[in-house]
């Protein structure tokens, strides 16, 4: 399991429910498919997914750029623009955003895996530049501070780690990452990953 939660913005139906079999099975876990602009920005007001799939040509009174503009000004949540051959006009726009990266539809798992490691991992080196101390996570949190290993936690959740990763590397069981995940994640009072994501780089590093 990637724990990786991705929210699917996408009108067509019949492709977003083609996306979230191949996320399935990609073992990502989908967080909701929205195919109407406001939809996916109310969505997004109360929500961090850890990755956003955007098509650009979607229902609503704004496209998915307009989207993605909502998101870059509120949070900071890698997306990739999902899109058929757009006109010039449109690709400038869209450039302007600084996606982590386009899917040109059609597309098959193999694209689909490519384009989300490389987003993931693109996202997780910007983290890694910020300076991040146990003391300035602590003082995000308002009841007990973290552990040493509930930080060593945090760090490896910042590069992009799963749970499974993050026990191998520990040298503790997977039960136990949980375990550790859980009591962090009440202390950040969160209810995912992406929640903690959020805390650090818009309460701390600043929006």
């Amino acid at each position: 399991m990637s724990n990786i939660r991705i929210l699917i913005i996408e009108d067509e139906i019949i492709i977003a429910e083609d996306i979230a079999a191949m996320l399935t099975n990609l073992g990502y876990d989908v967080l909701e498919i929205i195919g109407h602009s406001q939809k996916a920005i109310d969505f997004l007001s109360e929500n961090n997914p850890d990755l956003v799939l955007c098509d650009i040509n979607i229902k609503g009174p704004n496209d998915g750029i307009q989207v993605v503009e909502f998101i870059n000004n509120k949070k900071k949540i890698p997306f990739i623009y999902l899109t058929s051959l757009s006109d010039k006009d449109t690709l400038d726009r869209a450039k302007k955003t600084l996606p982590y990266g386009y899917i040109i539809k059609p597309f098959d798992e193999k694209d689909l895996l490519s384009a989300i490691e490389m987003a993931l991992y693109k996202f997780h080196q910007e983290m890694e530049y910020y300076e991040i101390t146990k003391a300035k996570l602590d003082s995000l949190i308002t009841n007990s501070p973290l552990t040493d290993s509930e930080f060593e936690i945090v760090l490896l959740m910042i590069k992009g780690y799963n749970n499974e990763q993050i026990g191998k590397k520990l040298f503790i069981s997977v039960n136990t990452v949980k375990y550790h995940i859980k009591k962090i994640l009440d202390k950040f009072d969160a209810l995912h990953r992406g929640d903690i994501m959020q805390k650090i780089l818009l309460q701390w590093m600043g929006n």
